[in-house]
């Protein structure tokens, strides 16, 4: 799969999409047993132990402490591993309306997890720039 590493057409093609639930980012021991039965959506071994992205129900039923709660918006172009400056793009037009964002990079596409009162907002901010960064 080649994906498109040519940042004005990242931006231009983006088209982020907001996924329904809410996420949060847990961590449990790196030989904990049965995590993957919590569904993650992503993990990352860490020397601390698991982070774990998880729907907020699932920590919940699990008993599993978590930060702030997440919706994640994809932006749908089909982007290269070794695409640069799109994550710093997102990043500038979210910072400008004081927005965190957690990026997730994956195979196809860019993940971006915002706290979940701010969905909306990163939606529009990220619709507003993609004209302007390109």
């Amino acid at each position: 799969m080649s994906g498109i590493t040519d940042l004005e057409t990242l931006l231009r093609e983006m088209r982020p999409d907001l996924r329904a639930g809410e996420y949060v980012y847990c961590s449990v021991p790196a030989d904990a047993p049965g995590w993957l039965s919590l569904k993650p959506l992503g993990f990352f071994r860490e020397d601390e132990g698991l982070t774990l992205i998880v729907e907020k129900t699932e920590a919940d039923k699990a008993g599993l402490s978590y930060g702030p709660v997440m919706r994640c918006i994809t932006l749908t172009v089909q982007s290269a591993l070794e695409a640069v400056g799109l994550t710093a793009a997102v990043a500038v037009a979210l910072t400008r309306h004081g927005i965190s964002a957690n990026v997730v990079a994956a195979y196809h596409h860019d993940h971006i997890f915002v706290p979940a009162d701010d969905a909306e907002r990163a939606l529009a901010a990220l619709a507003e720039a993609a004209p302007v960064l390109t």
